[in-house]
């Protein structure tokens, strides 16, 4: 058998992470624990087992089913210790996995009710962010994403929090939630006012929802990068506009499967991708849920698509280019791809 070099020793940047999705299945049952939470028994199965739930999100009832799951989660989220641990645990797992650079995916919105407000919600957050990096040397910032769900006005308050606290560690405004609901042209004004910040652009597209979907992330929103954005294979032309552009696509390979986007792992259109010259950064979506981590997808990328140690290197280099990161930051990270590369294989 080939031997091959280890990928969690692969210098990466993550920039897919959801803020809940992000935790350890047993700070979950332990918080559940301590604040009398009634977790769902798919919920505690999937936990205790290791197994992700039976989704399937491509119906909106299975969708539902997803989100109810995620937000019992959430629920279990309740003082600024709970933000700081599972903050500290997601950088923890990300170094173990490879990271050099991680971008958490956060609605503070979420969180508001039960930590005193908005402002202190994003506040407790970005303080428990730049606290770890310091401490795990692991560099974080955090990304504030508004919510499909809710009303384009909701989504113009957030663009403007993210943009006051653009030099505290917030680097980027997404759009998350069911892609099949609100149009992405409803979000035009609030990414405007969160791209005059100089923000980056990164809303969710192509998942749910077809090739359609990425084209309005580009046309209305100017995506910098497409949270997912796998469907554009299914547009060569869709493909040749985002390689032209260099708009990375965020490709979570776990999250896709087992959402029910592709039956199976070999049906994900990595290589669809990669050959076009799409950039992607491979992320893990929300770990809690879908029972991988980040370099877990890197090991789909070379079980399942036959990528080389050199091609996953290139992704790792993607995903180092597509950040937020400093420049030297960026330098220092792609300095170690090209160390990992070039190491012997025993």
């Amino acid at each position: 058998m080939e031997r091959v070099r280890d990928v969690s020793e692969l210098p990466k940047a993550h920039l897919h992470l959801h803020f809940t999705g992000s935790m350890r299945p047993g700070t979950v049952l332990e918080l559940a624990d301590k604040y009398g939470v009634r977790l769902p028994e798919a919920l505690v199965d999937a936990l205790t087992s290791g197994e992700p739930p039976r989704l399937r999100a491509t119906d909106e009832r299975g969708w539902f089913r997803f989100q109810r799951l995620y937000d019992a989660a959430r629920s279990c989220l309740r003082e600024p210790e709970d933000i700081r641990r599972l903050v500290r645990e997601a950088a923890e797992e990300d170094v173990r996995d490879g990271s050099g650079w991680l971008e958490i995916q956060v609605d503070p919105t979420s969180y508001a009710p039960r930590l005193g407000g908005l402002i202190p919600a994003l506040e407790i957050i970005l303080d428990a962010v730049e606290t770890t990096s310091r401490e795990t040397g692991l560099g974080m910032r955090v990304l504030v994403a508004a919510n499909r769900m809710k009303h384009p006005l909701d989504a113009r308050t957030l663009a403007r929090l993210a943009v006051r606290y653009a030099d505290k560690g917030v680097v980027g405004f997404g759009l998350s939630n069911d892609e099949r609901r609100g149009m992405a042209r409803d979000f035009d004004r609030a990414f405007h006012i969160a791209r005059e910040g100089g923000l980056l652009s990164a809303p969710h597209g192509g998942e749910l929802a077809g090739p359609s979907s990425v084209r309005d992330c580009l046309d209305d929103l100017d995506a910098h990068r497409i949270g997912h954005g796998v469907r554009a294979a299914d547009d060569p032309r869709l493909l040749k506009r985002l390689a032209d552009r260099q708009v990375t696509c965020e490709v979570c390979p776990a999250s896709n499967v087992a959402l029910g986007v592709y039956e199976k792992h070999e049906d994900v259109p990595l290589r669809r991708l990669f050959a076009a010259g799409v950039p992607m950064a491979l992320g893990a979506d929300d770990p809690l849920l879908f029972g991988s981590r980040l370099a877990a997808q890197y090991e789909i990328a070379r079980r399942y698509h036959d990528f080389s140690d050199a091609e996953l290197a290139e992704l790792a280099r993607q995903s180092v280019r597509a950040s937020a990161a400093s420049e030297d930051v960026k330098a220092k990270l792609l300095s170690g791809v090209d160390d990992w590369l070039n190491q012997p294989v025993d």
